[in-house]
């Protein structure tokens, strides 16, 4: 393997063209979110790819800019059409791999297999040959570049992963500007992202995060510095998400990578107005000479057969589901809703899947509650649910409480077996057909645990964590049934036994009141372990003080019941205690 820093296509003083590309990526797609969005998750997210990409051309074309553009081939196949209006733009469409993953995720073999996914995808949604390569994260370091031989035996002609930094390539200066690549016989461009030499080290001034970070005027007369000394071009890129000031906040995310994320985007649309004012900006196909060419008739064939089954699955879907229609048992799913406007396409984008999981069996209703909300909640409920036949939407007219919220909606329903979830969906809303199962004729509660001995917990603080797992131990210590958990919403229950089922506090602590009255009452409750993630969008409406205190006093409370009732929980009258008065807490 060598490189050299030569063969660049002259280009004439008056047209000193510098490079532009671009990340097709959503926003909750990158590096900053990795570890608590799975891809897994990428679905339930409301994408705002299309009309960040649409924004993006159109600042393009507001300055006759051509630009390659880096994607992934899910989005590719996720959204074909928005590739090919990228390429009908006049722009060049690139690989970032198949999913976003860096390449120490990969082996050898594995990243080969990547690029060749990858790349049939965006074929088929381009119809262009697809020439480029950058990794979707984490760039390369001098230890990952044997990534480069393996594109260069695969037929790339260009890549883009190296991002100088600090020392890392100090020994070989030539690698900050555009060079060769050069494997056996085969040769590979590689086009790094710009970097300033600043007292021996390199520090990125490419564009993207660097922008929004450094001050403008340092990158701006690093940029300038560039222009006049270099004859190689400058390096830009930005993601299409930049240019989205308004995306929904991540809160569950870090300090710093919220930072990262979000700081200054309302400014990133005017720093990169001016570069294009000042300085021209092309592709790396055109700035390279490297013509764009047709995909091959297999890569189209192979996008014809695809959107014609396609468009075969969506003839077949409502045909699939009618059959089974009238062997299901109904259910209804109460989702309490307090201020969750941000949440609720969220929730939305969860609830296709949920419904496709439950509907095999169960002929599903969800009812929505609004409880008193003061920012946009209702509005967009009756907008995204209003219409549906299998929806109902209420609303509070004033604030009353999660555990008053969830009454409601169980008295609304008409099914025997209701669920309750939580809106943010921290509890995963593909377990409820499990739960559902458990919930046989003799048991009236199913309750979620995350920390019974098979549950678990991802990105929750600790602090949390033991406030939560104190509280469980002091209602064990009062309550027949042994449980893990007894403040989870996310819950199935029997209907009959808990409609009618008075709780005296409304709020977060009337969740364990209702499970208390059920407890002394005599009825049996079955416990599931399952999965409690941090909350991702929003905040949580819980006052910590005030909740903690609400539980203890309820704990005293529940402690003289079950001594005032002893005879009926024993045998006579097993469910006086369900229907018992208690002090309401201030």
């Amino acid at each position: 393997m060598s490189n050299s820093a030569s063969g660049l296509p002259r280009q004439s003083g008056d047209d000193h063209r510098h490079i532009l590309t671009v990340a097709i990526e959503d926003y909750y797609q990158g590096a900053t979110f990795n570890r608590l969005i799975p891809r897994a998750r990428w679905h339930r997210f409301e994408s705002r790819l299309v009309r960040n990409t649409q924004t993006t051309l159109d600042l393009l074309d507001e300055f006759n800019v051509r630009a390659t553009f880096f994607a992934l081939g899910w989005v590719a196949d996720a959204v074909p059409e928005l590739i090919r209006e990228v390429v009908a733009r006049g722009h060049d469409i690139a690989s970032q791999g198949y999913f976003h993953r860096a390449i120490r995720e990969f082996s050898r073999d594995e990243f080969r297999d990547d690029c060749a996914r990858a790349r049939e995808a965006l074929e088929r949604a381009s119809g262009r040959s697809i020439d480029g390569y950058r990794v979707a994260q984490r760039w390369l370091k001098p230890e990952d570049l044997w990534a480069l031989d393996v594109l260069a035996e695969e037929g790339y002609k260009f890549d883009s992963s190296i991002r100088p930094l600090f020392r890392q390539y100090v020994h070989e200066p030539w690698r900050r500007f555009v060079h060769q690549h050069h494997h056996g016989e085969r040769t590979l461009w590689e086009v790094p992202v710009s970097s300033a030499r600043v007292m021996g080290l390199d520090i990125p001034i490419a564009g993207a995060n660097y922008f929004r970070q450094l001050p403008f005027s340092l990158v701006e007369r690093k940029v300038r510095q560039w222009d006049r000394r270099y004859d190689a071009p400058f390096v830009m890129y930005f993601h299409v998400w930049e240019l989205d000031p308004d995306q929904p906040k991540i809160d569950a995310a870090p300090f710093y990578a919220k930072v990262r994320q979000y700081r200054n985007l309302d400014r990133m649309a005017t720093m990169l107005r001016h570069y294009f004012q000042q300085y021209r900006f092309t592709s790396i196909g055109d700035r390279l000479g490297i013509e764009s060419r047709p995909a091959s008739a297999e890569a189209l064939a192979a996008s014809a057969l695809v959107e014609a089954n396609r468009q075969q699955e969506l003839r077949d879907a409502p045909v699939v589901i009618a059959t089974h229609e009238s062997a299901r048992t109904p259910i209804s799913i109460v989702i309490p809703c307090f201020n969750e406007e941000l949440i609720l396409p969220y929730l939305s984008n969860t609830l296709v899947g949920v419904q496709a999981e439950l509907s095999r069996e169960h002929d599903v209703h969800f009812v929505f509650v609004d409880d008193g909300s003061s920012d946009g909640t209702w509005a967009s409920l009756q907008s995204i649910f209003g219409g549906r036949a299998n929806c109902t939407v209420i609303r509070h007219e004033v604030n009353r409480g999660v555990a008053a919220t969830i009454m409601t909606g169980i008295r609304a329903s008409e099914t025997e077996i209701v669920c309750s979830m939580d809106c943010d969906c921290t509890y995963d809303p593909h377990e409820l057909g499990p739960m559902v199962a458990l919930l046989t004729p003799d048991v009236d509660m199913v309750t979620a645990s995350p920390y019974h001995k098979l549950g678990k917990v991802l990105n929750v603080p600790e602090w949390r964590l033991f406030l939560s797992r104190t509280l469980s131990k002091m209602y064990g210590m009062v309550l027949r049934h042994q449980l893990a958990t007894y403040t989870a919403c996310f819950r199935v229950y029997r209907r009959s036994a808990v409609a009618d089922v008075p709780l005296s506090r409304p709020g977060f602590i009337g969740v364990a009141e209702l499970l208390g009255r059920l407890d002394l009452g005599g009825s049996r409750i079955i416990e599931y372990p399952t999965t409690l993630e941090v909350r991702i969008l929003g905040r949580s409406k819980m006052k910590i003080v005030k909740t903690m205190a609400g539980h203890i006093r309820l704990i005293f409370e529940l402690i003289g019941m079950r001594m005032f009732h002893r005879k009926d929980v024993t045998g006579t009258d097993t469910r006086a205690i369900a229907s018992a008065p208690l002090s309401r807490a201030p």
